[in-house]
């Protein structure tokens, strides 16, 4: 990929938006139509709805991890020297943030990238949401709660335990991750066919996946062929919303954080409108819970994501697919919050929250 010309016509920065924008006009298009979610696939497995969910969140988690170790694989990639690898990780962060996320999506009805979806398709709590998450990100980012984000990302970190590769780890080759990308996928394809997931569902899901395998190949090519060293990077949604508040404030330049922002708000928007589905939806609306529960969810996420270094799709997928320890855990902290959330929901919960529950993700 001759990323020169571009380069040359328009600046380095500026190629990072124009990369990111079409990463996350396919990202916006593909969440859309496939509904991919993080949360409504622990309520799935939870029993609380069919498996459609979960199996196209899985087929989007399997299609990343397989296509990126293959990448890596190939030497098309290299992610050595990124932020994952080239420094230590905070695992106490990962832990707590994403236990602190997994809550807050829970209460908001949505992950972060679910509800930039809604927010595109009309949704007004969506629009809510999200900002409040941006002007609690930018707060932990690099604000007001940056000395509480470092306290509690001080205690444990990925230095403690000898590093972050969890090949590594494990003492296995990059073949290992390949056949491990091979499992997932199986295995995903057999959640589709129990859950009779349709054709263009699990593609949907599949296509988020590649998209993500997608970026970190475009961001690799970019950090070999500009003169000002970057790091090689995928899709991220919370720490772009804090980028963008920096932005806002007149400190930093667009790049690709700004470009995949408003590439996944326009595909959203364009998908929502193609199909019908785009509607204004508001608090008025029978069985939705209370805005407070709404803001404090979007609390959590904006600092639980930034704690974190990433949310679902940050460190679910784009840190998850290079199989950094860092990030499966965070991964796995964040699904175990929802669980809990949707859990004490379910016990203490009125009859209007139990019915808000088992809808998917508005």
């Amino acid at each position: 990929m001759d990323l020169v010309p571009l380069i040359d016509l328009i600046g380095e920065p500026y190629t990072a938006l124009v990369g990111g924008l079409v990463l996350g006009l396919a990202f916006g298009v593909f969440a859309q139509r496939s509904r991919y979610c993080t949360r409504s696939a622990v309520l799935s497995a939870l029993g609380e709805s069919d498996l459609k969910p979960l199996a196209t969140w899985a087929a989007g988690f399997a299609a990343a991890i397989l296509a990126v170790q293959a990448l890596l694989g190939a030497g098309l990639i290299d992610v050595a020297e990124t932020r994952f690898f080239s420094t230590a990780q905070s695992l106490s962060g990962a832990l707590v943030g994403g236990l602190l996320f997994g809550i807050g999506m829970v209460l908001a009805r949505g992950c972060v990238s679910r509800l930039l979806v809604l927010s595109a398709s009309g949704n007004l709590r969506g629009v809510f949401s999200i900002a409040i998450i941006a002007v609690t990100a930018l707060a932990t980012y690099s604000g007001l709660l940056v000395p509480l984000r470092d306290g509690i990302g001080a205690f444990w970190s990925t230095a403690a335990i000898g590093g972050n590769d969890l090949l590594a780890h494990a003492g296995l080759g990059r073949a290992a991750g390949i056949g491990l990308g091979v499992v997932l996928a199986a295995v995903a394809l057999g959640f589709a066919l129990k859950a009779r997931l349709s054709f263009w569902r699990l593609f949907g899901g599949v296509m988020i996946g590649l998209t993500v395998a997608a970026g970190w190949y475009f961001t690799w090519q970019l950090s070999t062929q500009v003169f000002e060293p970057i790091q090689a990077e995928s899709l991220s949604f919370i720490r772009p919303l804090a980028t963008s508040g920096e932005l806002a404030l007149g400190s930093g330049i667009a790049g690709l954080d700004q470009g995949v922002l408003i590439g996944a708000i326009l595909g959203a928007f364009l998908a929502a409108l193609v199909s019908g589905e785009f509607r204004i939806s508001t608090f008025a609306e029978p069985g939705v819970p209370s805005i407070w529960r709404y803001a404090a969810g979007s609390v959590l996420m904006g600092f639980g994501g930034i704690l974190a270094v990433g949310c679902t799709i940050g460190a679910g997928l784009t840190g998850g697919s290079v199989l950094a320890v860092s990030s499966l855990i965070g991964l796995a902290s964040m699904i175990a919050g929802a669980a809990l959330a949707q859990l004490v929901l379910r016990t203490i919960g009125s009859g209007s929250a139990r019915t808000a529950a088992v809808i998917p993700a508005e």
